[in-house]
């Protein structure tokens, strides 16, 4: 997309733009804040998770100077209960976390004014390139599955079902093998 310039940044860098990244994610979000699950303040609290985790990396597309997409993760640990609302069975060891083995992509979202134009694809990719891990896992929401088709496109297959949260919808789980 032309114009359209990308920016790393990990959980200290991403400080001075959380405001404008909250922004975005409203305006992506509007007709859904009143929803507990998607209200700003939630998706907030969801994104500190994220950054207070080890591997945590952000990529941020910029028209001009301002955001207009954006995308993080961090790397699954051990502990994690990235997997405890999974209702697909799997083996014990396609879950098994080693701090290591799975990269959580925990958001990925553009605005709409920019939306086919090939940016989310970008900013993904921006966000994945040079990662470590083997492979990179991600919820759609079960009700878009124009989105899921989407990740399917790039590569990404279905895992599983994924109820993260009491109050979440249900998701499905996607993986995404890595390149060494």
């Amino acid at each position: 997309m032309d114009g359209l310039r990308l920016e790393r940044r990990d959980a200290v860098g991403l400080g001075d733009i959380r405001a404008q990244l909250l922004d975005v994610y409203a305006e992506i979000y509007a007709d859904r804040l009143g929803e507990e699950f998607h209200s700003v303040a939630r998706f907030d609290e969801r994104l500190g998770w994220n950054t207070e985790v080890p591997g945590f990396a952000a990529a941020v597309g910029y028209l001009d100077d301002t955001p207009v997409g954006y995308a993080y993760g961090c790397t699954l640990q051990p502990d994690t209960r990235w997997w405890s609302g999974l209702r697909t069975p799997v083996p014990e060891e396609a879950t098994a976390e080693t701090g290591t083995r799975t990269f959580a992509l925990s958001e990925l979202m553009v605005v709409e004014k920019i939306r086919g134009t090939g940016a989310a694809k970008l900013i993904h990719d921006e966000l994945l390139r040079g990662r470590p891990e083997d492979r990179v896992t991600l919820l759609v929401e079960r009700d878009h599955p124009k989105v899921r088709a989407l990740y399917e496109a790039w590569g990404y297959e279905w895992f599983g079902e994924v109820l993260p949260f009491s109050d979440a919808p249900l998701y499905d789980a996607m993986m995404l093998r890595l390149s060494p």
